[in-house]
């Protein structure tokens, strides 16, 4: 039977430690890769307009996630408002850039946890949560206490220090990485990030020595492993070929991956020639024959299509 492993940690007395490491933190903040060194228990704001405590723009169960996560009773998401990394094409510029949203103390946060899991949802998926990763941790003593069993899914734009995730080493059950970019020319320009390349690939490394491949039930339900999104762009500016080579040779080549064909010009995008439209068909299946190509062999299939 599986048990979550944060539930040990907790049983241990080990997350509390975690916890007071993570708040510690925010008082000279480097969280993440952008190290604003602000002190956000206070009234200072870094990169990502946060504070002592997190905003959240939604907590309900969603359907749209990928198949070893939805099952029958969806994924559990929070999403978590703000974003430090702010792609100028975001599809959901109205949580990350405008902070759309609600502040929530970690009692706050553990009710939305439990009251997800008491819907029947497979896991709770954080959607967004670099920027907030001590006011996850804090809230989960009360989630646990209150009866929480069910894995936990960190659901990142990978730009992630590896010292933050040793932090969630036994406490994420699932990770699920977006690697965005390849080249940082166009990390730069997108969401102003020239080491997201860099940046992202020790991020899933950490990741995925931590929970391993993506091991999915006799019920096709996920509960622990790594889970890699890529997001087809115009004109390859995502870099698919090389994501995929690093993701089979350096990772594993059954690394679950997402390739995703839903790119529409959101926010800003619309004023940038490259990128002011949608895929087409013949750029999405170049994007499968280069994972194909890696060995990458365990594609989440696509629901729908959103091609030019």
């Amino acid at each position: 039977m599986f048990e979550p492993s944060y539930i040990k940690l907790h049983q241990q007395g080990r997350l509390k430690e975690r916890i007071d490491r993570a708040l510690s933190l925010l008082a000279d903040c480097h969280l993440c890769p952008r190290s604003c060194g602000v002190d956000r228990t206070g009234s200072e704001q870094g990169f990502c307009k946060t504070k002592r405590y997190a905003k959240v723009a939604s907590c309900s169960p969603h359907f749209g996630e990928e198949a070893p996560l939805v099952g029958s009773h969806g994924s559990g998401t929070i999403f978590f408002s703000s974003c430090n990394l702010l792609c100028s094409f975001c599809q959901n510029y109205d949580i990350s850039h405008l902070r759309h949203g609600t502040e929530a103390g970690p009692n706050e946060i553990a009710s939305m946890m439990l009251h997800l899991a008491n819907l029947g949802c497979h896991n709770i998926n954080f959607v967004t949560p670099t920027h907030v990763v001590p006011q996850i941790l804090e809230a989960l003593p009360a989630a646990i206490e209150g009866g929480l069993d069910i894995p936990l899914v960190y659901n990142t734009g990978a730009y992630d220090t590896v010292e933050t995730l040793k932090l969630l080493d036994n406490i994420f059950d699932i990770y699920m990485p977006d690697f965005k970019f390849w080249d940082k020319s166009h990390a730069s320009k997108y969401c102003f990030a020239s080491d997201y390349p860099v940046v992202a690939r020790a991020a899933i490394k950490e990741m995925h020595r931590q929970v391993g491949d993506l091991v999915i039930y006799e019920d096709g339900i996920a509960r622990r492993g790594l889970l890699v999104r890529h997001l087809v762009m115009p004109q390859d500016i995502a870099g698919t070929a090389g994501v995929m080579h690093f993701l089979a040779q350096t990772i594993s080549t059954h690394t679950y991956v997402n390739i995703m064909d839903q790119y529409h010009p959101c926010f800003h995008a619309d004023k940038d020639t490259e990128i002011n439209r949608r895929i087409t068909q013949d750029e999405y299946r170049e994007a499968l024959r280069a994972a194909e190509k890696a060995d990458i062999h365990r594609l989440d299939q696509p629901r729908h299509r959103n091609f030019l």
